[in-house]
């Protein structure tokens, strides 16, 4: 595997630890409530700016798959759009990096 692809790889298990060394303790004391959250979201507009941002991002990240994936066959890449939804652009991007980037035969 090329240094690249461990690169992506160490990338996208960062992005997948260290968000939830944030949420986690959040969940944990507010337990998975999402009107809490998304009010928290929208608490000024500097974090709502973050949160389009990242929305933003994260569906321009899915369109990117989902052409490349049509083109490409390359089906398992696909695992990268819940990863982006369910942990976040952090973790779905090198993800979806690491796994276009493997050799084509």
């Amino acid at each position: 595997m090329s240094l690249l692809r461990w690169v992506f790889l160490g990338l996208a298990i960062w992005g997948a630890i260290h968000p939830m060394m944030y949420f986690g303790p959040w969940i944990a004391e507010n337990g998975l409530d999402l009107q809490a959250m998304v009010a928290l979201w929208k608490a000024n507009n500097a974090v709502t700016g973050l949160y389009w941002d990242l929305v933003i991002s994260a569906i321009t990240l899915n369109v990117w798959i989902l052409v490349e994936v049509w083109v490409r066959r390359n089906w398992i890449a696909l695992l990268a759009i819940p990863a982006t939804w369910m942990i976040g652009v952090s973790c779905g991007l090198p993800l979806y990096l690491f796994l276009r980037a493997k050799p084509v035969k």
